[in-house]
């Protein structure tokens, strides 16, 4: 059996591949799509074939009995049966669906699209379905309004530029006896962010030479306790007596402390190279949860990634062009992590 699944497998794939063909040729991807009976299909749902089977079995109790009630019956639900499809189908006839906006996601998530339908003429339209996945999709009626915005979801796993399927679009208006849908196809591309994984704290501080502070754009931030002199300051009872400036003491003046500070970038950087020993994707894992945190506790940050070195900022603007470029960078064969 798995020798008849393996060699099932190509057929299967290559019928797939023939009928995406087929639907390109017949739906070609587009912002803006009107249903047409070119991009329609309908055929009898479930419910339908055991409505055909309750006709059939209606018709063959009227012969043997020879009842004309039971006829009469048989030949009004085959009428209902003709006539609803035209119903079924004009209910999606016409129908126009335009891509307002593509919300990028984490890897894990959803990523969400924002769609437009809309009708023409005064026809109502009722009980549509729009999906990628049926547990995720999206119901309307259209009756007083013409138009309605919808949200449909897209389960995305890796980061990137993701193209997302064709969107399938149902109706079984009236009766549910009949389905009809269409796949199209809106040109939609959602760009994923990787997958925020904790890193611990933020890398906040990096004790800085005189010669680097000095080429900071931002003034550095000066802590007390480090190696440089700063100054002195008057005594104090309770200061360390290892500070004290006995020099200036002996000559008459007053009993003063010496102070000492390091300098410190109040900037946060963002670096490759602080998350050595991890893979690729682990890394933009974490430097995205960095970036979501610090952006959290309104810090200004900057990232420093192999190709890209974006200054410190903050603010929505700066957030996504960081998760942008983590989420754009190339997958490279070979990477174990290493910056290069």
């Amino acid at each position: 059996m798995s020798l008849l699944s393996e060699m099932a497998r190509p057929v299967a794939d290559r019928w797939r591949e023939l009928v995406q063909r087929w639907l390109s040729r017949r739906s070609p991807p587009s912002r803006s799509v009107t249903l047409d009976h070119g991009k329609l299909f309908i055929v009898p749902s479930r419910a339908g074939m055991g409505f055909l089977l309750v006709v059939v079995l209606l018709w063959l109790l009227g012969t043997n009995y020879e009842n004309n009630l039971v006829f009469a019956l048989t030949f009004l639900l085959v009428s209902l049966f003709a006539v609803l499809p035209v119903h079924t189908f004009a209910n999606l006839s016409g129908l126009q669906l335009q891509l307002l906006a593509a919300r990028p996601a984490f890897a894990g998530d959803y990523a969400e699209a924002e769609i437009a339908v809309s009708r023409s003429g005064g026809r109502a339209r009722e009980w549509i379905q729009v999906y990628w996945s049926a547990e995720e999709g999206a119901s309307l009626d259209l009756f007083e309004r013409s138009t309605a915005e919808i949200c449909v979801a897209l389960p995305v796993v890796k980061r990137g530029k993701v193209r997302a399927p064709r969107l399938r679009i149902e109706s079984r208006f009236p009766l549910g006896l009949f389905r009809c849908w269409s796949w199209v196809d809106l040109d939609i591309e959602f760009l994923v962010y990787p997958r925020p994984i904790a890193a611990g704290p933020l890398p906040l501080g990096a004790t800085l030479s005189d010669s680097e502070s000095s080429d900071l754009a931002a003034e550095p931030r000066a802590l007390h306790g480090g190696d440089d002199f700063a100054g002195l300051k008057p005594y104090q009872p309770g200061d360390s007596l290892r500070h004290l400036a006995w020099k200036q003491y002996a000559g008459g003046r007053d009993l003063y402390n010496k102070e000492y500070e390091s300098h410190v970038d109040a900037r946060l950087w963002l670096d490759w190279d602080l998350l050595g020993g991890r893979d690729v994707e682990t890394r933009l894992s974490n430097l995205c949860h960095w970036a979501l945190q610090a952006e959290r506790e309104q810090t200004a940050y900057g990232l420093r990634i192999p190709g890209i070195e974006m200054a410190p900022s903050s603010g929505p603007g700066h957030l996504q062009r960081v998760l942008t470029a983590l989420a754009l960078f190339p997958v490279r064969g070979g990477v174990s992590g290493q910056s290069k």
